[in-house]
């Protein structure tokens, strides 16, 4: 079966690919292999070089990866140039910074000599999803090569053109032949090559179940793999919150790549004695939100990605419909061409609704209130994900104090809990296990070794 890449604004296909055989798919694993130790000793000097040159890059060709975002998975132009501007932000950050993180650290010892290392652990397979085509593989891609491993792309069948233009990126940054390469296959086929002796460690972004799966293959398998498995991120707006900058945040976060993003907030948790002015500016400005063509520049969200995220969003609506949700704006599918949905605001939200239950990909801000700040606490963290938290105060120590006990990777006061590259990213139960970004996420695929010397 041909694997096709398709327009989800217009449902034309952009073009269709030949999947890999996995007889084919293990042959550019071992290729990956093959260059690993050349690529460990180049020294991390011209690994960071090279890590430089792919910004440069990406800034150059920024306009071609933005339409190529735009007519795959439906980023809006504006997302789509910030999205790449990340990815040169990322470069150049792990150039920066990472020959000093590498450092061997002496540990003072009554030894001749004794320390630790950081070494590459050789082949990296990333499996990585369609919502941000570029930075989700960037964030896995640059800290573990300039590591010294080399890595193999699956992307989603979602995003083919995009995965193809990342290998070209690479080659044209100059990395060494086989130092990166993208294979396009069919899902079967990537258990097998988990379980290959060409793959050493394993980076996965998905949904949990498939995050789950890919968990116990690679422990069977005793390999490294760090997961990060979504979230369903608490947005929690206590009585002295400066209301008006908590609604123009709590609608900016969640439209973030048309609400289909992990680390974007989707509880609007708001304690009684606000939430009535809290909704009424929420609503206000969800209602200015420009829908459309995610080429068009003016274009503030665009459509959902596919049919199936489309009806799966507007089941969950329906479902806090039915469950006495009152519909404050949007509610449903805008169109009949194209995958868009309209920007939608539920009030009257119940604790048993799949709208807080799940995790929700698409324009959709459910608000619910409650009594007070235990009560927003308890039920912020009464989920099984673990992702990313915000609590929004004017009283920053309670904010901070409220911070420090959510049950999250992130937590924020006063600001959404999107990624920062600067900062760890990751989460806790069912959001997964592992850090992306900052200096932490050098370590997830290094060996960590010690070294004696008597």
């Amino acid at each position: 079966m041909r694997i096709i890449s398709r327009n989800p604004a217009t449902e034309e296909v952009n073009k269709e690919f030949e999947p890999l055989t996995a007889e084919q798919s293990l042959e550019i694993c071992k290729s990956v292999k093959g260059a690993f130790t050349a690529w460990r000793d180049l020294g991390i000097d011209r690994r960071t070089a090279l890590l430089r040159n792919l910004g440069k890059v990406f800034e150059s060709r920024k306009e071609e990866y933005a339409r190529l975002m735009g007519i795959e998975m439906g980023r809006t132009n504006g997302q789509a140039l910030s999205e790449i501007a990340t990815c040169v932000k990322l470069c150049n950050y792990f150039a920066d910074n990472s020959k000093g993180w590498l450092q061997d650290e002496e540990v003072k010892t009554e030894y001749q000599k004794s320390y630790v290392a950081f070494e590459p652990l050789g082949v990296v397979l990333a499996v990585m999803p369609w919502n941000y085509p570029f930075t989700q593989v960037i964030r896995c891609a640059a800290p573990a090569m300039v590591v010294g491993n080399t890595v193999v792309l699956r992307h989603s069948n979602m995003v083919p053109m995009c995965a193809m233009a990342l290998e070209d990126a690479f080659r044209e940054a100059g990395f060494p032949e086989n130092t990166f390469r993208t294979i396009i296959t069919e899902h079967d086929v990537v258990p097998k090559l988990v379980r290959s002796r060409y793959i050493d460690a394993v980076s996965v972004t998905s949904g949990f179940d498939a995050g789950k799966a890919m968990a116990k293959l690679a422990a069977a398998n005793i390999k490294k793999i760090v997961l990060e498995l979504g979230g369903s991120n608490p947005f929690v707006v206590l009585s002295d919150a400066d209301l008006d900058l908590a609604a123009k945040k709590a609608v900016e976060t969640r439209i973030a790549s048309t609400g289909q993003s992990c680390s974007a907030s989707k509880r609007f948790i708001v304690v009684r004695e606000v939430a009535d002015d809290f909704s009424r500016k929420v609503i206000e400005n969800t209602k200015g939100l420009v829908v459309g063509d995610p080429l068009d520049p003016k274009t503030q969200i665009g459509p959902l990605a596919n049919m199936e995220q489309l009806q799966k969003l507007d089941a969950q609506v329906k479902d806090a419909i039915e469950k006495g949700a009152k519909v404050e704006c949007g509610g449903g599918r805008l169109g009949s061409r194209g995958f868009f949905y309209q920007p939608t605001v539920l009030t009257e939200v119940k604790k048993n609704m799949k709208v807080m239950t799940e995790e929700v990909f698409g324009p959709v801000i459910p608000i619910i209130r409650v009594k007070g700040e235990d009560d927003a606490i308890k039920l912020a963290n009464g989920t099984e994900y673990g992702l990313g938290a915000s609590v929004w105060t004017r009283d920053l120590q309670k904010g901070e104090r409220i911070a420090r006990i959510m049950e999250s990777g992130m937590a924020c006061v006063n600001r959404g809990a999107n990624s920062d590259y600067r900062f760890p990213f990751g989460g806790i139960k069912k959001s997964g296990m592992g850090r992306e970004f900052s200096k932490y996420s050098l370590l997830e695929f290094a060996n960590i070794k010690a070294i004696i010397v008597a």
